[in-house]
C-alpha cells in the first residue's frame, strides 16, 4: 500500500488548539462497522453503547512535562530540550534544539530555584543526546515545577498552566510519556464510575508515548516503515480481567490507539492476553486481524500516520477515509486536543 492511500484533506481551522469546556463536551462520531450507519452525539453519550460485561481498556501512562527550556551555561544561547527516556539513574536520552550547539561536555541551565541544569553525555540515535540532569531535592518534583507539557507541534501556541491538567487522563499513574493517550482525556471519574456501575469492567494497560508518536511515515510504501519501540506492561490482575471478559464473551473496547497496540502484542491467536512487560514494535495496518480488540474509541488522526492506518485496519481503509470525509464536513474537530470517535 502507497502512503498517499492514506490522506485526506483537514482544513487547517479543525485542528484543535485547546480542549473543549469539559471533557466530556467534546463531540462523538459513532461508526457502526456492521451496517457503515453513523451517529453524532457527544462523549458523555457513552455510556449508552457500553454494555454490561464489556470491558474497557485504559492505558495509565502519565506524561512528564518533558519540556525544558533553558540557556547554555557557556554562552547563554537558547535551548530547548525534550526528554524521552530515562536511560540510568539521572541520564536521560533527549531531543535538544538546536542540535548543532550542544557536544559532549556543554552545559545547560533551566531553573536556578529549583535548581536544574543538564551535562551533554554523548550523541544518541537520530540526532538525539544522552544528557545527564543534576538538581537539588527529588528529580520529577522538580520537573513538575520546571518543565512544560510537550504538546504536539500542530498546537500552535506555548503551552498552559491548564494543559499540565488537560494534557493527561484523570486515571493516569505511570509517569513515561512524552505525548498524552488522547482517546481517554474525554473521560471523568464519574463516567468511569458510572460504565462500573452498569457492569462494565475496567482493565488498565501501560504504555510509555515515545517521540515516534511525532514522526511522520517516510516511507512511500507503508510495509516498509519501521516503528519505534515503546515500553509496555500488563499485570497478571489486568489481564485477569480482559480474558474473563473475552473467555464470557463481552466485547474488548479499547481506549486509544495505544492500548490497542499494548493488547495486540500481548495476544494469542485465541485472542487471550498474557501478563508481561516489554518493548512492542507491532505495526498495524490494514490486512491485520485484529485478536483481542472489539471496540476502539479514539480521537481524529493526522493524514499519512501510522495510527490512521490502525483504525483503517479495524474497519477497513475506504470506509474510514469516508467517515473522515463525514468528520471534516460535520466540522469535527482534529487531533490530540479535538473530538472522538467511537468504532463499534
Amino acid at each position: 500500500m502507497h502512503i498517499n492511500d492514506f490522506d485526506y484533506e483537514l482544513p487547517l481551522e479543525l485542528i484543535a488548539q485547546y480542549p473543549s469546556g469539559r471533557r466530556e463536551d467534546c463531540r462523538l462520531l459513532v461508526v457502526h462497522r456492521d451496517t457503515g450507519e453513523i451517529e453524532h452525539r457527544h462523549f458523555y453519550d457513552i455510556l449508552e453503547y457500553l454494555n454490561p460485561g464489556d470491558c474497557l481498556v485504559l492505558n495509565d501512562s502519565k506524561v512528564l512535562p518533558a519540556r525544558l527550556l533553558g540557556h547554555k551555561k557557556e554562552t547563554g544561547a537558547k535551548i530547548e530540550f525534550l526528554l524521552l527516556k530515562r536511560v540510568d539513574g539521572d541520564v536521560w536520552q533527549t531531543m535538544v534544539r538546536p542540535g548543532k550547539r550542544l557536544k559532549p561536555g556543554d552545559k545547560v541551565v533551566f531553573s536556578e530555584e529549583p535548581r536544574l541544569e543538564a551535562e551533554i553525555l554523548d550523541m544518541g540515535e537520530g540526532g538525539t543526546r544522552l544528557a545527564r540532569m543534576d538538581y537539588d531535592g527529588i528529580f520529577l518534583e522538580t520537573l513538575e515545577k520546571v518543565g512544560r507539557m510537550p504538546l504536539p507541534p500542530y498546537i500552535e501556541r506555548d503551552s498552559e498552566e491548564g494543559d499540565k491538567d488537560r494534557y493527561q487522563t484523570v486515571y493516569c499513574r505511570e509517569e513515561g510519556s512524552v505525548a498524552a493517550p488522547t482517546a481517554g482525556l474525554h473521560f471523568t471519574e464519574e463516567l468511569l464510575r458510572k460504565a462500573e456501575e452498569k457492569g462494565v469492567k475496567i482493565a488498565r494497560v501501560t504504555l510509555h508515548v515515545g517521540i515516534g508518536t511525532f514522526r511522520p511515515v517516510k516511507c512511500e510504501i507503508i510495509e516498509e516503515h519501521k516503528m519505534h519501540f515503546e515500553e509496555y506492561q500488563l499485570t497478571p490482575e489486568n489481564a485477569k480481567i480482559i480474558n474473563e471478559t473475552k473467555q464470557a464473551g463481552g466485547r474488548i473496547i479499547s481506549v486509544g490507539t495505544t492500548s490497542s497496540r499494548t493488547l495486540e502484542s500481548v495476544a494469542g491467536e485465541d485472542g487471550l492476553v498474557q501478563a508481561g512487560s516489554g518493548s512492542t514494535d507491532i505495526f498495524i495496518y490494514p490486512g491485520y486481524q485484529f485478536k483481542t480488540v472489539d471496540s476502539l474509541i479514539t480521537n481524529f488522526h493526522l493524514p499519512k500516520s501510522t495510527l490512521l492506518m490502525l483504525i483503517s485496519a479495524l474497519y477497513n481503509r475506504e470506509a474510514m477515509l469516508a467517515v473522515y470525509e463525514t468528520a471534516v464536513k460535520e466540522k469535527y474537530q482534529f487531533f490530540s486536543y479535538g473530538d472522538a470517535m467511537l468504532i463499534l
